[in-house]
């Protein structure tokens, strides 16, 4: 018998309340799919705001609800 490894690509997840397919594994990398800026967001992770000094090691999982929220400049 055999041993078979199987890799997940694409997970599915929520982001604002729409379902996204991505192959990130953290949320720094979903960040960087997503072509977030650097400064003038925050993201939260069903509901609980994650810090962005642990975007590197916060595993997404399928089915996730993530909350992006960027800053308005302006009057």
């Amino acid at each position: 018998m055999t041993m078979q490894t199987f890799f997940c690509i694409n997970m599915n997840i929520k982001v604002n309340r729409k379902d996204v397919v991505t192959e990130a594994r953290t949320l720094s990398q979903l960040a960087a799919e997503m072509s977030l800026p650097e400064k003038g967001v925050a993201v939260a992770i069903d509901a609980n705001i994650v810090k962005r000094q642990i975007w590197d090691v916060t595993t997404l999982c399928e089915g996730m609800n993530i909350t992006v929220i960027k800053a308005a400049f302006g009057g």
